[in-house]
């Protein structure tokens, strides 16, 4: 891990755990092993930091989603790899749920369009994935069952009380059952 992804994941960590306004970056720097000016070496500051935490997390939510996609051998692998992929997403970057959800409001106004943006093509690969195995939703249906598979999937932060395995197995089973059942 570079020191430049070390300083993402710590500070996703204390955002998640004490809020964007509890965390100073000299707390930051002290987490990582260095000071917090050097710090200023990656990053403009502690905005930028929780922007490029949001924003390079939706740019590999994005790519990873449409290469699974794309290497699914048929509609149900592709539904299938999208489940998986955002399952592991949510049980190996818990923090990053987090602070999504949290402190979006502390983002800066262009960084919000741009992980809106990313995001809405995410959800648009979903979108197609879904379509292309149950054609009888609507554009708006589809997209509304993606997010809501989001909703269940990303409450793991918060109701994760099992072993990584079963919850993975769990929220597979159940993503795939609020998916087959949309609009019925």
């Amino acid at each position: 891990m570079s020191r430049r992804e070390q300083i993402l994941e710590t500070a996703a960590g204390l955002f998640a755990e004490r809020g964007f306004h509890g965390v100073s970056v000299n707390d930051i720097g002290e987490a990582c092993g260095i000071s917090g000016p050097a710090l200023y070496k990656h990053f403009a500051g502690k905005d930028d930091l929780l922007a490029q935490s949001l924003t390079s997390i939706s740019e590999r939510l994005l790519s990873e989603g449409r290469r699974r996609r794309a290497e699914a051998p048929d509609d149900d692998a592709a539904l299938d790899a999208l489940i998986a992929w955002h399952v592991e997403f949510a049980l190996t970057h818990p923090a990053l749920i987090v602070i999504q959800d949290r402190e979006w409001s502390n983002l800066p106004e262009a960084a919000q369009r741009a992980v809106r943006e990313l995001q809405l093509a995410y959800i648009d690969e979903w979108v197609a994935a879904l379509q292309a195995r149950r054609p009888d939703l609507d554009r708006a249906s589809a997209r509304a069952a993606a997010q809501a598979v989001f909703g269940l999937i990303n409450s793991t932060p918060h109701s994760a009380r099992i072993s990584a395995d079963a919850m993975a197995a769990l929220l597979t089973a159940m993503a795939r059952a609020a998916l087959e059942s949309a609009g019925a």
